[in-house]
């Protein structure tokens, strides 16, 4: 009962004391007005910028990738074969696919 009791005076002060100091928190700010700077003023304060960094990228292609080492044409077209081959291995004999690539002129 005394706890109950003394729960609800306390949330009463507190209602009745939040109003007043939220009011006495807030205070106008301070404005204060910029004025432009003169031209004297302008040239002092202007800095040389450097222009950005270039970096140039050169593409490295691998010899295993699709694109060909070579320009094989306009129309040129890829011409794959696939076959199965068997692989002598430690576990077993597998079997295991095999795909040889070309370009044709299309």
């Amino acid at each position: 009962m005394r706890i109950g009791c003394a729960a609800l005076s306390l949330a009463v002060a507190g209602t009745l004391l939040l109003p007043a100091a939220a009011a006495q928190a807030q205070t106008a700010p301070q404005m204060r007005v910029a004025q432009a700077a003169g031209p004297e003023d302008s040239s002092q304060n202007r800095r040389y910028r450097r222009p950005p960094t270039r970096i140039r990228v050169y593409p490295s292609y691998n010899p295993d990738d699709v694109y060909p080492r070579y320009f094989p044409g306009r129309n040129a077209v890829r011409d794959c074969t696939a076959t199965y081959v068997q692989e002598f291995r430690p576990s077993g004999t597998v079997i295991t696919p095999r795909m040889n690539c070309f370009w044709r002129p299309g």
